[in-house]
């Protein structure tokens, strides 16, 4: 495939037929007032550049590396630095400044520099680089993700990097066999060897608490966010933390690599791995009763030899205690494993996947008690059963699965959320009241940073991650219609995305605001509006993140006007807007990173 331009000589409108077409397939100019919403939204594209800059150069030097004293560690390590830019992605292809992603990549490269120079002397694995071929050396997903999660979101409007193309086939391929040095996966078996993997291969042994803590350090005079007082008491948070060998649900997260390279170049070996994979996985819970396990021996079978299919660190039976309090502690990272079950239904389409987390969400609540007269529902399963008893129905992925299917009853179990419930015309003063709550916890994240008088020497990874200015939240909800992309690396899932033609970026053009106010399987409604009172703006809708939905027609003024492809374009007269009324099929089409204009 050659790479993707950043920039085309011509700018294209989509037709109705997906063919390109000279012309904006819909003129908008009927004045509308400036919504408060939109002149809100504007106030925080542009304010979260200044604000996102000088947190970059607060806590970043020249290089892009990060100013901390750095580790390997699942406390504080390389995936930390990685998460602190949380937001900047989506900022940028939202419609901010072109700085918010030269900044990004700049420190992008220089963290993938830094931590390949960084290396352990304890560590196995990291000794050749806490970072190996530019990739966590070896980590378990939860932690990788996190570390991943801007890099996955890169696409939505970088994907024309170089630099992001290789790395993107090249991670890809540590999970499909291309690196005879990294076997991570059993092909036959369709299994991650175990939930310790990366550019280093898989950990074939149990697991130490070295090898999750990182190499012996004093911590006094570090702020440590996870409670821990000593290295000591580092290694006692990890000592249960053995068993890796195996499959594990937390692996479903590395399908976001070939996922990733599926959208950038549409070679159907990336989509066959997911589909592969993900169906293994769905034969193992058929084998279970419903429920995804959380452990798969080597050899296949779920629960391995002991048919223990609740072991293994972060599974269904995992109840660490904690060293500060004394106390066990729930650890169950199944939330993680939806990554899993989205990239399969963006890639194929096929609700099966979102059926079977409901079936388990059901299955799981099927073992539900009564204690005195009131129920009560197991979260965890180990050696005697089924425990965690908590007295509302276990709803892990409940919003994900209503988002992915539409239907009332998967509504029924998300309960009450303010972003539904505006999306269902029940809550009409949360569009303002969250994009004004985004712009004043921007402020409070500026003040943060610059009272933060710590000296890299004794700051952590983490220590400046609450401190990223990046306000998104709101944006993202309202004017993508899309689910806030989560710690664990998935993909975006948004009813709708912009693009501005003339500028050939990702993202409304200037002055534009969007508003998607209403969604169900087959409509959604948004507002466009342009506040500029003298200049035109184009702006092109496309159905999905990655242009997996097809708009079929656009009601506007009463009239309805045929689409039948990915995406249209609109032209805003100055100071004009409409509301109007798409009728879509979801995931229609194949998804990609590419541009609307792009050749296909």
């Amino acid at each position: 495939m050659k790479p993707v331009r950043w920039f085309t000589s011509l700018w294209f409108a989509v037709s109705a037929s997906g063919v390109a077409a000279a012309e904006p397939a819909l003129a908008i100019t009927t004045p509308m007032a400036a919504p408060e919403w939109a002149k809100l939204e504007r106030r925080l594209l542009a304010e979260n550049v200044p604000a996102c800059r000088e947190f970059a150069e607060k806590y970043y030097d020249g290089r892009g590396y990060v100013q901390c004293f750095v580790r390997w560690g699942a406390n504080d390590g390389p995936d930390d630095a990685f998460e602190n830019f949380t937001g900047w992605p989506e900022l940028h292809a939202l419609g901010a400044s072109d700085e918010i992603a030269r900044v990004y990549v700049k420190t992008w490269e220089g963290m993938i520099r830094q931590y390949s120079e960084a290396k352990t002397t304890e560590v196995p694995a990291g000794r050749d680089g806490i970072y190996y071929k530019e990739f966590s050396a070896q980590s378990d997903w939860m932690h990788h993700g996190e570390g991943l999660k801007c890099f996955n979101l890169m696409g939505l409007s970088m994907a024309t990097l170089p630099a992001y193309q290789a790395r993107v086939r090249r991670f890809a391929g540590l999970y499909l066999g291309e690196d005879p040095a990294a076997p991570n996966y059993d092909a036959k078996l369709k299994l991650i060897r175990s939930m310790q993997n990366g550019s280093k291969g898989p950990m074939l042994r149990p697991a130490t608490a070295l090898d999750w803590v990182g190499d012996p350090f004093d911590p006094t005079g570090f702020k440590l966010g996870h409670g821990e007082r000593t290295y000591a008491e580092f290694l006692d948070h990890y000592r249960d933390y053995t068993e890796v060998v195996g499959d594990h649900f937390i692996n479903l997260v590395a399908t976001v690599l070939p996922a990733n390279a599926y959208l950038l170049t549409h070679e159907a070996g990336y989509r066959n791995w997911i589909v592969d994979y993900m169906d293994a996985w769905l034969a193992r819970m058929a084998q279970n009763g419903g429920v995804i396990p959380s452990h798969v021996g080597l050899d296949g079978t779920v629960g391995g030899a002991d048919g223990r299919w609740w072991s293994g660190a972060y599974g269904w039976g995992f109840s660490p205690v904690n060293p500060v309090s004394g106390k066990p502690e729930n650890r169950n990272r199944i939330a993680r494993a939806l990554v899993g079950f989205n990239n399969a239904l963006l890639v194929t389409g096929d609700q099966k996947y979102v059926d079977a987390w409901r079936t388990m969400t059901d299955a799981v609540n099927a073992q539900a008690r009564t204690v005195g007269g009131q129920k009560e529902y197991p979260t965890m399963f180990g050696a005697k059963g089924w425990y965690g008893w908590q007295r509302t129905p276990w709803a892990v992925g409940a919003l994900e699965t209503w988002y992915w299917s539409q239907r009332a009853d998967d509504r029924a179990r998300v309960g009450p959320n303010a972003w539904v419930d505006y999306l269902e015309g029940k809550n009409p003063a949360y569009a303002e009241a969250a994009l004004r709550q985004d712009l004043a916890g921007l402020g409070k994240k500026v003040a943060k940073f610059r009272a933060d008088d710590s000296v890299p020497e004794k700051r952590l990874a983490d220590n400046m991650m609450d401190a990223n200015p990046a306000a998104t939240a709101a944006l993202v909800q309202l004017m993508w219609g899309a689910l806030l992309p989560g710690r664990e690396g998935g993909l975006l899932n948004a009813r709708l995305r912009y693009f501005d033609p003339e500028q050939k970026r990702a993202g409304v053009p200037a002055d534009v605001g969007a508003l998607v106010s209403a969604m169900s399987a087959t409509r959604t409604v948004v507002t466009l509006v342009n506040l500029s009172a003298t200049a035109s703006r184009t702006v092109l809708v496309q159905g999905g993140g990655y242009g997996e939905h097809r708009i079929e027609s656009v009601e506007h003024g009463g009239r309805a006007t045929r689409v039948g492809a990915a995406a249209f374009s609109a032209r805003l007269a100055p100071g004009a807007g409409a509301t109007l009324t798409l009728t879509m099929t979801r995931y229609a089409h194949a998804p990609t990173v590419l541009f609307p204009w792009d050749p296909r």
